[in-house]
């Protein structure tokens, strides 16, 4: 069987798989994946990740309007998640299994001790034999601070949780090549590359907030943590029984992950607007395990604080490496192209030496 192997599973459920057209909860689909839970549950770790606040806030408010400024969707995520929740508990309750709702906002996971922390609150839940349901605090996020997917959020908490697989169910049966007039399912995949995301359909359904991009996000992060991820249908009874039965998704493949799990967390930050350009000479070094000098710096791009987390990028924009910066963008911008020795002396206080320790970067 597919799962065989895996002891932690983390299930993400679309708007368009909970919620239908008119803005009806789907019970009777819930209910379906709920059986198909119970029968690969026994000696698993179990989480969903759930969509559909918003859009059933819309519907009990009698909202129809599909552009909604941020505050008022938060307001109207706030009435939604009562009765998503409320759902899920009645039809879990039903089938004799504990669930435990988790919301997330991105310093969550972002911050290193908030990741630890909701770390514990998982295993504690699945000690009681409970399963999580997570979705974003859209209530309190601001645009600036948002993931504004729940695919990318599902793809963190399986990092976080350290999950062997994570199932996204959409409303395609998985990634497609529509490069060519006839469309083909792409079973398998083993690397993403600038190539693969000029294949994704850019479109995003109704409800939905991703699309077939932040699928591919999640989908590299999984792979980085050693997680592997599927895109399956999930406008179908039954959907994971189907999946299996059928053999019909994409398989992202992980690579075969030599990190702890502090490097795991690195490599999979959402963090992305933060850059630090370096020299060729800076490249090859990074390439060859050392830290990040000011001297191989030639430009940085966004604010950041010292401990945050920057993506660092040859000449050309390519990413090289991520890492927890040891200054701040302000401080860096004044010290890079320099030697070493000459930190103290511009910032007028001492300091480490590297701008990014070894120690605290992972190459991509």
């Amino acid at each position: 069987m597919l799962l065989n192997n895996t002891k932690k599973i983390v299930f993400k459920l679309g708007s368009s798989t909970v919620v239908d057209k008119k803005g009806a909860f789907k019970k009777k689909w819930l209910s379906s994946l709920i059986q198909d839970i119970k029968k690969i549950k026994k000696n698993r770790d179990i989480v969903i990740v759930s969509s559909g606040a918003i859009a059933l806030g819309q519907s009990y408010l009698k909202i129809k309007k599909s552009k909604i400024k941020l505050e008022m969707s938060q307001a109207i995520a706030s009435v939604g998640q009562i009765h998503l929740v409320d759902e899920f508990k009645k039809l879990f309750n039903k089938n004799k299994i504990n669930i435990g709702q988790i919301l997330i906002t991105p310093d969550d996971t972002e911050q290193r001790r908030r990741a630890l922390n909701a770390r514990r609150t998982f295993e504690n839940l699945f000690k009681l034999g409970a399963i999580p349901v997570v979705n974003e605090n859209d209530t309190t996020a601001t645009t600036e601070i948002k993931y504004g997917d729940n695919d990318r959020l599902a793809a963190r908490v399986a990092q976080i949780i350290g999950a062997d697989t994570l199932i996204i169910f959409s409303d395609v049966d998985g990634f497609y090549d529509n490069s060519k007039k006839n469309k083909t399912l792409i079973k398998e995949i083993k690397k993403i590359d600038k190539k693969l995301y000029s294949l994704a359909n850019k479109n995003i359904n109704t409800y939905g907030s991703g699309g077939m991009i932040t699928k591919l996000e999640a989908a590299k992060i999984c792979m980085n943590s050693g997680c592997r991820m599927f895109i399956a249908n999930g406008q179908n009874l039954n959907p994971l029984r189907k999946m299996i039965k059928d053999k019909i998704y994409t398989s992202f493949i992980p690579k075969i992950s030599t990190l702890d799990a502090r490097k795991k967390w690195i490599v999979s930050s959402l963090s992305s607007s933060a850059k630090i350009f370096v020299d060729t000479g800076a490249a090859k070094a990074l390439s060859n395990g050392k830290s990040l000098l000011p001297a191989g710096i030639t430009k940085v791009i966004g604010d950041f604080k010292k401990g945050e987390n920057i993506l660092i990028v040859n000449e050309n924009g390519i990413d090289l490496a991520r890492g927890l910066s040891s200054f701040s963008s302000v401080e860096i911008n004044k010290i890079k192209g320099l030697q070493s020795n000459q930190i103290e002396n511009i910032l007028g206080y001492p300091s480490k030496s590297e701008i990014v320790h070894k120690d605290d970067m992972v190459k991509i």
